[in-house]
Order: structure tokens, then sequence, then C-alpha cells
């Protein structure tokens, strides 16, 4: 019995020792097998580093105002009695706009005339009198008050019967009327809207930083994002403070818009010409791959034999942008063959094969 249990165990210690021995066994050969892999060339587009002449700018968003613009509104309150301008209807000043009830005070400017009229006499008599010697000072005085005063009613009277009458205030485009023919409006109503769309400025803001390069009437562009326009104009002004809570500095830019096609409101990006600069290391922004570490450029170097190319990962120190390209301050020199795309899949000294025909995948994040 003892025997049978000996052999036993002889017998499961060679089974499971087997089993042991074939694993480590595996592994070995399949560690040995990949280890003897040579990965493919990583297929990259390169470009040649050039020293350029670099046209740095200052990039802004920024929204679109007229010139002239504002909201029409009802100055004194009443029945509407006419509107006579249509939504974007051509406007010239001093048109008449709105006409509101003015009954009562046609009725009241009559009388304050017909008052007038009787003061005036009086005042004419009183004259009379006195100079004949008959009248009293203080009577020619009294009735010339009540001329002033009668002619200040008038005057009182016409201004109220001119509010109901609405007219502009400039040149423009009026906007959808907001009031009804009929309708009873009070003071501040609004009722229209009015731009003057030849000339138009854009509000932008501009970090802190860059405060030193801005000028009065220094140049600037602007793109919208609709409708392919784009137009130039000047700086008129900057806000003499930077707000203290995002650290920007408000500018007031102005453009001409002689089509029409810039709207108040309009979203655009906005564009401050530098000086340019000679000598400037720029390279696309897709050849940049940032990383906690930090930015870093892939570097074609020779590889072991002629044919074969490697690249080398050199971390670079970035400056500006402009449109799809970005400053290198340090890190790489003219005539250097850099990896504009195919990052994804390289490593230091990972074997490339150059082909320019096609744009590959770009670095995660760009």
């Amino acid at each position: 019995m003892f025997k049978r249990l000996v052999i036993a165990v002889i017998l499961l210690g060679l089974i499971v020792g087997g089993i042991v021995w074939f694993k480590y066994f595996r592994d070995d050969m399949i560690a040995q097998y990949l280890g003897g892999m040579v990965p493919p060339p990583v297929p990259v587009s390169t470009e040649t580093v050039e020293a350029v002449t670099w046209e740095p700018g200052i990039e802004a968003i920024g929204t679109a105002l007229s010139a002239r613009g504002v909201d029409l509104a009802i100055e004194s309150g009443g029945l509407v009695r006419a509107i006579q301008f249509s939504a974007n209807d051509k406007i010239s000043k001093d048109q008449h706009l709105v006409q509101i009830d003015d009954d009562s005070e046609a009725a009241s400017l009559a009388a304050a005339k017909a008052g007038l009229s009787v003061a005036l006499a009086d005042a004419n008599r009183a004259h009379t009198l006195s100079e004949r010697g008959v009248g009293a000072a203080n009577t020619v005085e009294s009735a010339d008050a009540q001329v002033q005063s009668a002619r200040a009613q008038v005057a009182q009277v016409q201004t109220a019967l001119d509010s109901k009458k609405l007219v502009a205030p400039f040149d423009g485009v009026i906007g959808i009327p907001q009031i009804e023919v009929g309708q009873y409006v009070t003071p501040g109503t609004i009722y229209a809207t009015l731009q003057d769309l030849s000339h138009m400025r854009v509000d932008f803001a501009v970090p802190e930083q860059q405060i030193a390069d801005l000028t009065m009437g220094g140049p600037v562009s602007v793109t919208s994002e609709v409708g392919n326009f784009s137009a130039k104009g000047n700086i008129i002004a900057i806000e003499p403070r930077v707000d203290s809570n995002s650290r920007m500095v408000s500018v007031r830019a102005e453009v001409d818009n002689p089509s029409g096609e810039l709207y108040p409101g309009q979203f655009l990006r906005v564009r401050i010409a530098l000086p340019k600069e000679e000598g400037v290391i720029a390279v696309p922004q897709t050849a940049v791959s940032s990383t906690l570490y930090g930015d870093s450029i892939y570097v074609l170097r020779p590889g072991d034999t002629a044919e074969e190319q490697k690249v080398e990962q050199v971390f670079v120190t970035i400056g500006r942008r402009s449109g799809a390209r970005i400053e290198v301050v340090k890190g790489i020199a003219a005539g250097d063959e850099i990896v504009t795309s195919g990052q994804n899949r390289l490593t230091s000294g990972a074997r490339v094969k150059v082909d320019n025909s096609v744009v590959l995948d770009a670095p995660a994040g760009e």
C-alpha cells in the first residue's frame, strides 16, 4: 500500500514539473521569436526646416458693431396713426417714419397761437396808450410779459406736436417694425432698429502681455466665418485699463463695409499685423507633439545602412503661432528634416519610410 502511494506521488510530481517546465519553455520560445522580429518602417511625411520671413500678428475674436446704430424709441405716447417704412428699407436722415396721434396737440397749438395773437394785440395797445401819455408803465411791462409767456406756450405745444412725428436721426437701413397701426404706445417703446452699414466697428480683446504691440491707427484685418467676408481697417480706440478678471484689454477697430455683407453682432476673426522678422524657424503645427514631458519634434537621422532612416525625438521650445505654423525658438536648426505627420506610431530610434505623396494622421491633440 505504501509502495503504491509513493509511486503515485512521484508520478504526480513528474506531471506537475513537466507542465511547469513546458510553460517556461513556451514563454522563452515566444520571447526569442518576438525578439528576433524587426518592425517594418513607419510611413511618415517630412519637411525640411528653413529660416523664413515671419509675419507675426495678434489673433483675436471680435464682434461687429455698426459705426452708427440705434434702437429707435417712441418719444411721446399715444395711438399709432401711420407707419411710413417697411423692413430693410434704406432710410435717409430726417425721413418721416412713424406718426403718433396728434389731434390734441394740434388743437392746443391753435389755442396757444390764438392766445399769442391776443397778447400781441394787448401789448400794441398798451404801447400806443403809453406813447400818448395815458397809460401806466407797469401796464406796458405786464403786456410784454404776457407776450413772452404766450410765445413760450406756443413753443412748448409745438415741441409736443413735433414729438408725435418720428423721423430718422441718420442715413441707414431700418429693421422690422415692432409696432402696429392702432396700437397704443408709451414713451420709450422701441419701434425699430436703424443701422448704418457703410462703416462698421469691431470690438475685441487682447492679452495684457501684448498691450505694447497695440498702436492707435494700427492696421487690422477681419474675416467672417460666414460668406467669406474679409476687410481691412485701423484701430480707433484702446481701453486705457486692463480688466482685472480676464487680464485683457478692450480694443476697437473700424472697417469699411461698402457691400453691406457684414451685420452688427456678427462673429469675426481679427488679426493685427506686426512688423516682419527675418530668419525665424517656423514649422507646421502638426509637427509638434505635446505631452506632459514637454513639446517635441521627430527629426530624421541616418540609419545603420545607406537606405535606412531613423528618427530622433528632440525636445523643443516653441514660441508664437501664426496660422498653421509655429515658431521654434530652440531645439532644431535650418536644414533639419522633420516629421510632419505619422508621429503617433513613432518612438525615438524607430525606422521610418518617407512618403510625402499623402498627408498621414496628425499627432493627437492637434
